[in-house]
């Protein structure tokens, strides 16, 4: 807000995070959506490798009849409003699980395939030697194929988790309860909708003697909103290439 253009600003303040951190909405937002991460992410990733894992084996009867039909899902959908009577009639409206439950949340397609082709590149060797010492296909999954599937796992984890904390359409259409709305519900209220009592209480929240303006607070809790997903990456970072790259030329 002042004038001239510089590269460091004069005065180091932190008060537009004091502010937006001070908000109850925000910590809201934050429980809901870590929420919507944490267990949306490792259901999709339970669920997945159970439906990739039997379509990755030739000996499946109809394999191919079920392959095209789960990739019909990919290219043609339900639509809004039949999505919406269904998740109505299920009574997930104003419920967290929602975020959770609604399609095609659980199981993406795309990332399936990938996790289905990564699973083909495994030497069915070591599945007819594990057999041999008499493991089912439960034991098989769980003790061979998944500790040798850690890139794929992590890249399809990545993706989910993105997907998950980015997601703020299905909880503008099926929540109005304030105490479930989502982190991204209430960025949205005050970069897009620019709602000024929510922005003005944030302003009243900072106790500084620095200038606090709607800008800073916008630009502050963006900056909240973005560093925890991105602090995720650097973790995943070493698997996420060589996941991707296998997952989509295998098979």
């Amino acid at each position: 807000m002042r004038s001239g253009i510089h590269l460091y600003p004069k005065e180091l303040s932190f008060e537009a995070y004091k502010a937006a951190l001070n908000s109850d909405g925000i910590w809201v937002g934050f429980s809901n959506t870590i929420f919507r991460t944490v267990v949306g992410t490792l259901l999709s990733l339970v669920l997945m490798a159970l439906t990739a894992y039997p379509l990755a084996k030739k000996h499946l009867p109809h394999r191919t009849l079920f392959t095209m039909v789960i990739l019909f899902t990919m290219f043609f959908q339900g639509g809004l409003i039949p999505t919406y009577l269904l998740i109505q009639n299920l009574g997930l409206i104003d419920s967290r699980w929602v975020y959770i439950l609604a399609p095609p949340f659980l199981i993406n397609t795309f990332s399936m395939l990938i996790m289905r082709n990564f699973f083909m590149g495994i030497p069915a060797e070591l599945e007819d030697s594990a057999k041999i010492d008499g493991a089912n296909d439960i034991r098989i999954l769980s003790s061979i194929v998944i500790p040798l599937s850690k890139p794929i796992l992590a890249t399809v984890a990545l993706w989910a988790a993105v997907f998950h904390w980015n997601s703020w359409f299905d909880g503008l259409i099926y929540i109005q309860d304030q105490k479930k709305i989502l982190l991204q519900i209430f960025l949205r209220r005050l970069v897009v909708e620019n709602q000024n009592q929510e922005l003005a209480m944030l302003m009243d929240m900072a106790t500084g003697p620095q200038l606090v303006t709607p800008e800073t607070v916008k630009a502050a809790v963006l900056m909240v909103t973005v560093l925890p997903i991105l602090l995720v990456y650097p973790f995943l970072q070493k698997y996420f290439v060589r996941g991707i790259m296998i997952g989509s030329l295998k098979g």
